[in-house]
């Protein structure tokens, strides 16, 4: 029998499901007091605000991104800290989204981030010999430390070295001691259910003399003498071990007994657990985050009360730099880490889960329980629809789950739309939590494949069909209708046509009764997937600037790295002091054309990128000085690979075009061949597109064209 235990899926599933609650339940009273807490809620027994959808935030944007050095580089334990600190640069966009950048000194990300922009390389990034105890031991390195344990599950010890090197880019001392502490206590709840042994799981990977251990012994005494009051318990926290003892803006030394706390007073119940955890204040929602996860992970999901999962709907998004990465949902994250914990483990994955964790299964398949992938529902008749959208095992294509949908009233001939979002804009939002912005995750040229199910005794006929829709026109462009064969699963599929302009928001299945008043319709989903390479062209004078609020405002479809990015005159515009990127298209995106013109304004470096797997990992072709033409290859920093003779000037007008096939690439103007370079370095092979600039230059950008290769 191999290390990871047999319910492991769903136990991966239901912890990082736990880690979103958590941060979900505290961010709306992060920072406050006990004091504030008891007198506005009083006993606090679920969320207190009902979001319309929940922006990103740090506390989910760093476990999901730095996970991802074990996929850019090694997943075994030979992975280093300054591995992981360059995968930071790749994901983290410049100054803006993803952490709190309060500064350099004052913000323990913000620092770190500096330090390795600036060549000061992971552990030294993060130390205490670097930045002094006061930065390096904030809250930091535990609240991004979650993926670490849920990734090495059943080993505490190897879960707590992946951490330290994962905690070090930005932490030092007690701060890397509790990202260890968390990730070995995820690891053991995973075949622990005492929540004392789990804690000393947690305590068995860091020294016994450090102030992380002093405080958690202390709060593993206090509650061994006084197991039914955690208000007491909090008292004596903040008596011996409060945010007054500790330097810096938010210490981890504090955030770590109240998450003791939370676990022991809990008494094994979620809800308790994570309840207890908001009452007690201070960094509300990384704390309650920490717990949700452990306690997820620990009592599984029938341990999780549905009221927590219900207005959640699996939905989840990020503030990376790559923005068709930042639309996720939670089962596909589930699935991302337990990948990776097989390949670790050297373990294959069981039965069903082996071909969804390699990508061969659809990408919506709701395997996991009570799962829905983030799924909505409309109508015509929105204003007097009554509908149900949930997992169930009633029946399925594959595996054992599916979405069931049952909707009323309906009529004949009017729609129902069932589907999953592919972009979003900020009036989808509550606020604007950490700057999220996005790039859509389908495309025109791109195929769409599903299957339904309608039940045999309906007792009328059902239209169904694939859909897509715009959101620059709202235009709705769909696949052939077919006539369900009732009780049956009816495969479908769609090939979504090229189409210039478009930004698609919308993918999903419409069902159309044929005939029928005020009729029930049930129906099922599953196996719902896209696949192949787009075929479609960006109209800058269709986009928009999407203005989250004063400060946060974003091209659609594009995330940036740096630089000023508007649209100016039905063009994209980006200037900068030393350097701009900003990005759009998949990151699974292989082999494709990309086209675009240019109009350099002022300065002498402008150009396009492809293959952009980051902000360090991206080839790039564009205008250089002594009129030259240069490909170049982003290794966190570009170095020429070839250039060529291309008289320019500023005020010109320049179509570029690349092909990328493979390793190789071609430059083009028009049909000439200017530039075919096979790369034979650790070659970049999939990515998105872009536009980047240099030292102070300012360019225009007419249109974006990617295409399939012929």
């Amino acid at each position: 029998m191999g290390r990871i235990p047999e319910d492991y899926m769903n136990k991966v599933y239901a912890g990082w499901l736990g880690k979103i609650i958590g941060v979900r339940h505290g961010a709306p009273v992060e920072g406050w007091s006990y004091e504030r807490l008891e007198k506005v809620y009083g006993e606090i027994t679920d969320y207190l605000v009902d979001y319309r959808d929940f922006a990103a935030d740090d506390d989910s944007n760093g476990p999901m991104f730095f996970l991802r050095a074990l996929e850019d580089y090694t997943f075994t334990p030979d992975i280093t800290a300054e591995q992981i600190g360059l995968t930071w640069l790749n994901y983290a966009p410049y100054e803006h989204g993803f952490y709190w950048w309060g500064g350099y000194g004052k913000s323990t990300e913000h620092t770190a981030y500096l330090n390795l922009r600036n060549g000061i390389m992971a552990p030294r990034s993060g130390s205490v010999e670097q930045n002094g105890a006061a930065v390096a031991e904030q809250i930091g390195g535990q609240i991004f430390i979650d993926t670490w344990g849920l990734v090495v599950p059943n080993d505490p010890k190897l879960a707590s070295e992946y951490a330290k090197k994962a905690a070090s880019v930005s932490h030092g001392g007690n701060g890397v001691y509790g990202g260890m502490f968390i990730a070995a206590c995820i690891s053991a709840a995973f075949t622990e259910k005492n929540t004392e042994k789990i804690i000393e799981a947690g305590l068995s990977v860091i020294p016994s003399g450090c102030e992380y251990t002093r405080v958690v012994r202390a709060v593993l005494n206090f509650h061994a003498e006084h197991p039914e009051n955690w208000r007491k318990c909090f008292k004596f926290i903040k008596d011996n071990f409060g945010y007054d003892r500790y330097p810096g803006v938010c210490h981890i030394i504090p955030n770590s007994g109240i998450i003791v706390l939370a676990l022991l007073y809990s008494n094994g119940d979620f809800s308790r657990a994570i309840n207890i955890s908001d009452m007690c204040g201070w960094d509300v929602d990384c704390n309650t985050a920490n717990v949700g996860t452990i306690m997820g992970v620990r009592g599984g999901l029938e341990g999780i009360d549905f009221k927590w999962r219900k207005p959640i709907n699996d939905f989840f998004v990020c503030s990376s730099v790559v923005g068709s990465l930042n639309i996720m949902d939670i089962p596909w994250c589930a699935t991302y880490i337990a990948n990776l914990a097989y390949k670790i483990a050297g373990e294959k994955a069981p039965g069903k889960w082996k071909n969804i964790l390699e990508g061969r299964s659809p990408k919506f398949h709701f395997e996991f329980p009570g799962s829905t992938h983030g799924f909505r529902i409309a109508s015509d008749i929105e204003e007097t629809l009554e509908y149900e959208i949930h997992n169930t095992t009633e029946t399925s294509h594959s595996g054992t789950g599916s979405l069931k949908i049952v909707a009323k009233p309906l009529m004949g001939g009017k729609e129902l739309r069932v589907f999953y979002k592919t972009y979003y804009r900020p009036k989808d939002f509550h606020d604007s939590r950490y700057d999220p912005s996005f790039s859509p995750v389908l495309y025109p040229g791109q195929r769409v494949t599903a299957s339904v199910m309608v039940p045999q005794d309906t007792g009328y006929g059902v239209l169904a069909c694939l859909y897509v829709k715009d959101g620059n026109t709202g235009n709705i462009i769909e696949g052939k209708k077919v006539d369900l064969s009732l009780g049956n699963w009816n495969e479908l599929s769609f090939n979504i046509p090229h189409l210039d302009g478009a930004c698609l928001e919308e993918a999903g299945v419409k069902f159309i009764p044929k005939d029928g008043w005020n009729v029930t319709l049930v129906a099922y989903i599953d196996d719902m997937d896209f696949r192949g390479e787009p075929d479609y062209a960006i109209d800058f004078t269709k986009e928009r600037m999407e203005v989250w609020n004063g400060l946060h405002l974003e091209v659609s479809q594009f995330t940036y790295l740096k630089g000023i990015w508007r649209i100016e005159n039905g063009e994209l515009s980006g200037s900068c002091c030393d350097f701009g990127e900003a990005y759009t298209g998949g990151n699974k995106w292989k082999d494709y054309t990309f086209e675009a013109t240019i109009k350099p304004q002022v300065g002498e470096y402008h150009g396009i990128n492809f293959r952009v797997q980051g902000a360090i990992r991206s080839y790039s072709v564009g205008l250089i000085p002594s009129n030259k033409l240069a490909l170049s290859k982003n290794e966190n920093g570009y170095r020429i690979l070839e250039k060529v003779d291309f008289p320019w000037h500023c005020g010109g007008e320049y179509t570029l075009k690349v092909e990328a096939k493979g390793p190789s690439i071609k430059v083009m103007d028009g049909d000439k061949v200017l530039i075919e370079y096979e790369d034979s370095d650790k070659p970049y092979l999939t990515g998105q597109v872009g536009a980047c600039i240099q030292k102070g230059s300012h360019c225009h950008y007419k249109d974006f064209k990617i295409g399939k290769i012929k």
